[in-house]
């Protein structure tokens, strides 16, 4: 098998760059762009981006399997490139799960797990379909609903809220700021024009959590914070400043995901009206739904890591310290993997997907978020009957990385004998055991 490195990589070819992903019309549909990567140049070195960028099945599962996940930069090193502003952000950064590797991620997300199980994530099923419940029936009546807006935003607000032990009139503004910091978490260009709002909004939050884990240290209340704050391994606690990171990214992770799940997922079964029809009749195909929507939509399209030590991938030559940006999104499309990848099947078996990633930093809420996606989706076919799309473009969030609608807005009948609800059975996890969100 022949190697190539980027000593010499000829002439770019700017059509299989994901700085595609910039123009609207390829970020409406990314897909025919993955497809191309996966089938011209698979491990593929994209001179714009100044990265590899991998889109096979296999090579995905490699990179979040074996690559570092410690590609954040250091303050110092935001300074050295003339970015000191931004110092105050990489310092959360350093701190959180989501860009550490063994011991220190080991340790963090062994001092976490203690906080939320997932048998105890799936006890509070009942209590997210009273949360469903209250934020539906003021629409039902109406018609007509924006399910971004309505539903898909303030349901996960209002859950991690809940989950984190804060108060949920905080919702909107956890929102707020889960909005702005993801900005960071799924783009790979920088955007000046942003910096001052997404520092502000670090500022914000890491005054937010501070004041949180005081009043939790004098007046105990069940949830995360007090879970890490308590959280203790052979004499090994979690400092105030790890904390708060890790509260943040938590935050973040724990309602972006399943923002994107719902609105992306309503707008695919719109789309497919028979598949819809077929879910209706058969509610027992929730959880398969489910991870079908999350296959064929991946909320998180793409996830950057560092190459460990040179590295042969898909015959080419990767140097130690390269970045890699490894796209679920095309991987979740592989041919190889899923047959007929491009056609959605709610009843879909050996739906391994990668949306919620790999290995040691497999999402973290994947859960939460399962439960949230199956009460959801099942109360839209239960409650509401001709469901549609209403006329208008789409406009998707120009976050990169975390694929989403800025809005969805739709219109349906109220279903007066909602049909029962089945007995829902969680899928396995086997991909990695997670209680919370994304580290």
């Amino acid at each position: 098998m022949t190697t190539t490195n980027t000593a010499s990589p000829g002439k770019p070819n700017s059509t299989l760059s994901l700085y595609q992903l910039l123009d609207p019309a390829v970020l409406a549909n990314p897909y025919p762009l993955y497809e191309r990567l996966r089938t011209e140049a698979p491990v593929h070195w994209d001179p714009y981006l100044h990265a590899w960028v991998v889109t096979r099945y296999a090579d995905v599962v490699t990179v979040l399997h074996h690559f570092s996940a410690k590609r954040t930069p250091t303050p110092e090193q935001f300074a050295a490139i003339g970015l000191a502003e931004l110092g105050p952000l990489a310092q959360v950064m350093v701190k959180q799960m989501l860009f550490m590797d063994a011991p220190d991620h080991t340790r963090l997300r062994g001092l976490a797990s203690t906080a939320f199980t997932p048998v105890r994530v799936e006890s509070l099923r009942s209590h997210i379909k009273e949360i469903l419940d209250n934020l539906l029936e003021p629409l039902l009546g109406t018609g007509r609903m924006d399910v971004i807006a309505d539903l898909a935003a303030p349901l996960p607000a209002i859950v991690t809220a809940e989950m984190m032990g804060v108060p949920t009139s905080d919702a909107n503004q956890l929102k707020d700021w889960s909005a702005d910091f993801a900005e960071v978490l799924g783009n790979f260009q920088h955007n000046p024009d942003r910096a001052s709002r997404t520092l502000k909004c670090v500022e914000e939050m890491t005054s937010y959590f501070r004041d949180a884990i005081s009043r939790m240290r004098m007046e105990p209340r069940e949830g995360l914070i007090n879970a890490l704050l308590t959280a203790e391994i052979e004499g090994d606690r979690l400092t105030e400043e790890e904390i708060i990171a890790n509260c943040i990214v938590t935050m973040v992770g724990g309602q972006e995901t399943t923002t994107n799940l719902i609105g992306n997922g309503v707008l695919t079964l719109l789309r497919h009206p028979d598949e819809l029809e077929r879910l209706r009749n058969d509610l027992t195909l929730i959880p398969s739904a489910v991870e079908e929507l999350l296959r064929y939509e991946s909320p998180s399209q793409h996830t950057a890591r560092i190459c460990p030590e040179d590295t042969e991938l898909g015959g080419k030559l990767i140097r130690k310290g390269q970045a890699v940006i490894a796209v679920m999104g095309a991987g979740n499309r592989d041919p190889e993997r899923f047959p007929y990848p491009d056609r959605l099947d709610l009843g879909r078996t050996d739906n391994r997907h990668l949306a919620f990633g790999w290995a040691s930093h497999f999402c973290f809420g994947a859960p939460l978020a399962r439960i949230e996606g199956q009460l959801t989706f099942e109360a839209i076919v239960r409650q509401m009957s001709n469901l549609e799309l209403e006329a208008g473009p789409l406009v998707w969030r120009d976050n990169l990385g975390l694929r989403g609608l800025t809005s969805l807005p739709v219109t349906f009948d109220e279903v007066q004998s909602p049909l029962e609800s089945p007995a829902i059975v969680a899928p396995s996890t086997s991909a990695g055991s997670c209680p919370f969100h994304s580290a």
